[in-house]
């Protein structure tokens, strides 16, 4: 079975998380490297990066090779996402009250010291890239919890049995036609 129409716009979202994850990591890599990997503020992006990395890799796989993947479902996905947003959200706030002390224009730095001025560049940018990553995983939580409501309220509810990346909403009203007064199976269907 392919990906509906929602699960197209997941996995486009889940791919643009991705690639705004591997340039947070490869700043993380520059800064830390710079730094040789010595401040907490510096690796705490560098770790949380690594750990997205592997959880939003292995959902992207899952969803292709598995079409009834667990980690695809609604309240997974709601809830690992949620919970990357707040760790963004706290790393981000401790390693920019770090960086508050790094001076925002970094050509005001001696030419003599070009490698400062490159740490002091990739830095910028790796501020700037946590917070967008933060605000791409509130946005995809929020999304993704409205619209699974939003479904299930409209009488939906196999919305949370399924992975949204092959949710279609006229799919399980077709099934339910086939559980009727007389069937055997009506004593298993949930109400």
């Amino acid at each position: 079975m392919s990906f509906s129409p929602v699960g197209q716009k997941k996995v486009a979202g889940h791919g643009i998380l991705l690639l705004v994850n591997i340039a947070v990591l490869a700043f993380s890599v520059r800064v830390n490297r710079f730094q040789e990997f010595f401040f907490a503020a510096d690796l705490f992006p560098f770790g949380l990066a690594i750990t997205t990395l592997v959880l939003l890799s292995s959902t992207i796989v899952l969803d292709f090779a598995i079409s009834h993947a667990y980690m695809g479902r609604p309240q997974f996905e709601i809830g690992y996402l949620g919970l990357f947003s707040v760790l963004w959200l706290i790393s981000n706030s401790f390693s920019t009250s770090r960086w508050s002390l790094v001076p925002m224009q970094c050509d005001t730095i001696p030419p003599e010291f070009s490698g400062e001025r490159a740490w002091c560049k990739d830095l910028q940018a790796l501020k700037a890239l946590v917070w967008v990553e933060f605000g791409l995983f509130l946005l995809a939580t929020v999304t993704t919890l409205r619209y699974s409501i939003h479904q299930s309220s409209q009488g939906y509810k196999h919305i949370w049995k399924m992975p949204l990346s092959r949710y279609r909403p006229e799919t399980w009203s077709n099934e339910k036609i086939r559980y009727t007064k007389d069937s055997k199976l009506l004593q298993f269907q949930m109400l």
